[in-house]
Formats: C-alpha cells, structure tokens, sequence
C-alpha cells in the first residue's frame, strides 16, 4: 500500500496526532526510546549518492544513514520508503528477510509513520528501475514525529501558515529551502567583494544610547541596572564613520537593523542591511563600486549579470543610467519640487493636481511621495537616481554651488529602492547645524527626523577624511535574485501580526 492519502481532515489530523502518541508510549513500555541521543551516520544522502555513482563505494560495503521519513509503499514482504536529509533523498529498500520479521511487520511497519526520523544499515545498490538504493539490514527510529507532516501532494500553499510556521514551509515546500541557500550565497559574495577590496568587517552596537544614521523611529528599550533608556539602532552609519577618524579607510558591517514603521511587501521592521564606507572618495565612487558589487555578485550566485523579476529581464551590467532625482520626478509627476521651497507651498501644487499630500508632512516627505508615487514603479532596470534636497539628506555633502542640493544617489531596481548612499559630510559645523535643524523637526513632532549626536559631531571635530558611504537591503536584493515579490519571502522568520 503507497501512503499518499486524500487531503486529511482535522478530525483525522488530530486522530493520527493521538495514534502517534499512543506508539510513543507503546515503545516506551517496551523500553525503546523514541528519542535517543545518539546517532551512527557514515555518509549524508548527498556524499552516498556521489560516492556510489564514483565507484568510491564496493559492493557490499556497509553504511550508516539517516534522515526523515518522507514516503513508504508497503508491498508484502518488500517495502520501499525515501528518507531525506538536509542535503537530498534516497530510495530505501525495506525486505522481512534481510531486517527480520519482528522488526519488519512490528517495528517498521507499525511504529514508524511518514514524517519519522530514522537510522538505516545497509548497502548501496541500483534496482531494476534503475535508482539508487540502500537495502538495509538495521533500522531505527531518532525522532519520533507527533504530528503529520504537511500533505506534498497539496501543498502548503498558504503564505500567512507558511511564514508562521515557517518550519512546515521549509518542510513541504523545497522551493522554499532553495530561496535562503540563495540568500546565503549572497551574503558570502558580498563579502567575498568587499573584502577582495581591502574592505575590513567590523561590528557596531545594537543597543544605542541614542539612535541616528537614518529617517526612521526607533525600537526604545530600557537598561535596569543603568537606569537608561536605549534604541535598537536603525542604522550602523554614525560609528562605521567614526572608525574612519579613528584611521579605517575601508570599513563594512552586514547585521540586523531594526525600524519602527509599517510592514508592506518591502518592509519589515527587522531586516538584514549592509553599509560600507570608504575614505578619499565620492558618491560618484560609491555608484562605479556599487553597480561592479552587484554584478559581481549575481555572477557569483547566478552565474549571469541578468535576473529574471516578475516577468521582466533586468540586465546588472555597469554601467547603470543615472538620472537627478529633480528631473524625474518632473518628468513622472508635472511638479518642480525647487519652485517650492517650503512644505506649505509644495503641498499645495500638489493638492491642485489632485494628489494626496498630508498635512503634517515636512518638504521632504512630500519629495519623497512625488518619488514614491510616480517615479520608483517605473523604476525596473537598474537606475541611480542622484542629487537629492538638502533637507532629506542631513548627513550628505552639498554640491558645489548649490546649498539646496547634496551629492546623494539613490539605486533602484525591479520598481524598488534597493541601496542609498552619498558624499559624506564630515564638516562639522555644518552637521551640527543640520542635526538641529532635524531636532526642531523631532520637537515638532516628526519621530523619524534626527536627533542631535553630539558624540557623532565631537568625532568629526577631530578630522573625518573626505568619503563616500553606502547602504543597501540585503532582503531586497534576496527578492530580486529569488523573484519573491514579498520580503516575508526571504527573511526566514517575518514579523507578522499576532494571530489571536
């Protein structure tokens, strides 16, 4: 009989949990642990297969294997199952004779469900079908599952399921298992770059006695024996360019960065960002190395400068197109964002065009709407976006001859921002005066305006190299070489609502 039943019910599914509990504790009353600490392996199921089809295995030569139970056709005397660990699957071949006839008809065949993990004995052979198999002579059970595994044969299609229990996606769903190898080999590529540049790895504070380095509102927590609040930081960028005082000149971080705000199918409030910073540099220096990193790394991972995304052939072959950012949003949305030069009147050609602009907004949050809105969507093939307003960029140098504008680009790809970065400021006069421009800001009740570092000024008061920073969501970039249209896709453990 082959096990591959119906869609079962909640009734049965809860009538299998119970069936299983009851063999636990069958098995305990016959001294078997269903749980034992032990394992003996010789081989995962990839480095068999491999040494099998190399003629690295004899015949007859014995091996030890292990992993999950994901299938059984019980026939008789003769049973197939495959058992699958985290590197492949393997037919197994179950004969009464060779395992003994308790151990068949009690042991495997009425202890052992599908979702069990187990040991097997035996020896590598091909069967008349033509597949690879182990015909064992010993099995054992490692891990008794209690509950069913998740049907294959209908899925586990349901993504707000799959990203709760992300356990049972990765089980179900291979595909799944696939897309964070992938994120995995992005992030060794990235440092494999990086450091082929004389970059240097290093690692900030999490906890921060005060926040800064982005637009967003922080995560506050509290330190007991301090006596002190702390934010999770949104950004490393303040200490990373305090280490380029300090004498770095090429520096990275890849971490957690942790921002209050809203969750869509690009944000999550946790997420994996990377930064670097580079002395004796500019934003133009920043976009030749970030357009060479990408391409760099999709060559690593991809084995091509192409990826497909939602239909669409996006080619990371640098040169990218660079367009300001003024321009743009002119072309896209009719509105010459310098023609205004507070919020109130900005706001007000943009009501008069019939658009949404709140009322509270600042100058450059309604920039950034006209960006979001009209601009970014159409935003497929890789696109840097330069020169940006001086007052949404407070850590940015001004380009010469124009206090209203900073040597800032933004990079977007598959109709979303994927990196920002900039000519550093490192006057600090001028950051000082910016960091409280940004605190009439914050008083005035903008929580994602920036706070006033006076620490962060206090460094560059000792001398900060001219230089050029960069940062960059590590989750988007997974999206665009997976195509995953959310970011729950990519991040393992997604914050969702709580689901009471």
């Amino acid at each position: 009989m082959s096990e591959q039943a119906s869609q079962p019910t909640e009734q049965e599914l809860l009538d299998q949990e119970l069936a299983r509990r009851q063999k636990v504790e069958l098995m305990q009353a016959e001294g078997i642990d269903p749980y034992p600490p032990r394992v003996n392996r010789t081989h995962t199921v990839a480095q068999v297969l491999a040494a099998f089809q190399a003629n690295e295995l004899a015949e007859g030569q014995e091996v030890q294997l292990a992993g999950r139970m994901i299938s059984r056709r019980i026939m008789g005397k003769l049973s197939f199952c495959h058992i699958a660990d985290g590197t492949g699957q393997v037919q197994i071949m179950v004969q009464r004779d060779a395992l003994g006839d308790e151990a068949y008809n009690e042991f495997f065949k009425k202890r052992l469900d599908l979702g069990d993990i187990v040991g097997v004995t035996g020896e590598m052979q091909v069967t008349r079908t033509g597949e690879i198999t182990c015909r064992i002579t010993e099995i054992s059970l490692l891990a008794k599952a209690l509950k069913p595994m998740p049907d294959k044969w209908h899925g586990l299609k349901d993504p707000e399921v799959r990203q709760r229990q992300r356990y049972l996606d990765l089980l179900a769903n291979p595909e799944v298992r696939d897309v964070f190898r992938t994120r995995a080999a992005i992030l060794r590529a990235l440092r494999e770059y990086l450091d082929g540049e004389d970059f240097l790895e290093v690692e900030t504070p999490i906890l921060q006695p005060l926040y800064g380095g982005a637009a967003a509102e922080p995560f506050v927590t509290h330190h007991n024996y301090l006596h002190q609040d702390l934010y999770l930081r949104v950004s490393f960028e303040l200490y990373l360019k305090r280490l380029l005082v300090g004498g770095f000149d090429r520096v990275y971080e890849i971490g957690r960065d942790f921002r209050n705000e809203g969750i869509s199918f690009k944000h999550n409030p946790e997420f994996t960002q990377i930064e670097f910073y580079e002395a004796y540099t500019d934003y133009d220096g920043v976009m030749r190395r970030t357009e060479e990193m990408i391409a760099f790394v999709a060559e690593r991972v991809l084995g091509r400068k192409t990826v497909a995304w939602k239909g669409h052939a996006i080619d990371l072959t640098p040169p990218w197109p660079r367009l300001p950012l003024r321009q743009a949003i002119l072309e896209a949305s009719g509105i010459d964002y310098d023609e205004f030069t507070d919020a109130d009147s900005l706001r007000a050609a943009m009501r008069a065009r019939g658009m949404e602009a709140e009322s509270s907004a600042s100058r450059g949050k309604l920039i950034d709407k006209l960006l979001s809105r009209f601009v970014e969507p159409k935003l497929i093939q890789p696109t840097f976006l330069v020169d940006y307003p001086r007052d949404v960029s407070p850590l940015a140098k001004m380009k010469p001859g124009d206090a209203r504008t900073v040597e800032r680009f933004e990079g977007f790809v598959g109709g979303m921002e994927l990196c920002n970065a900039f000519t550093e400021l490192n006057d600090p006069q001028d950051q000082l005066q910016r960091f409280l421009d940004q605190g009439r800001e914050l008083d005035a009740g903008d929580k994602e305006a920036h706070p006033v570092d006076e620490d962060y000024v206090n460094a560059l008061s000792y001398g900060m190299p001219p230089a050029g920073g960069f940062g960059m969501g590590v989750d988007r970039l997974v999206m665009l070489f997976t195509d995953q249209e959310s970011i729950r896709e990519v991040i393992l453990f997604p914050h969702l609502r709580s689901d009471e």
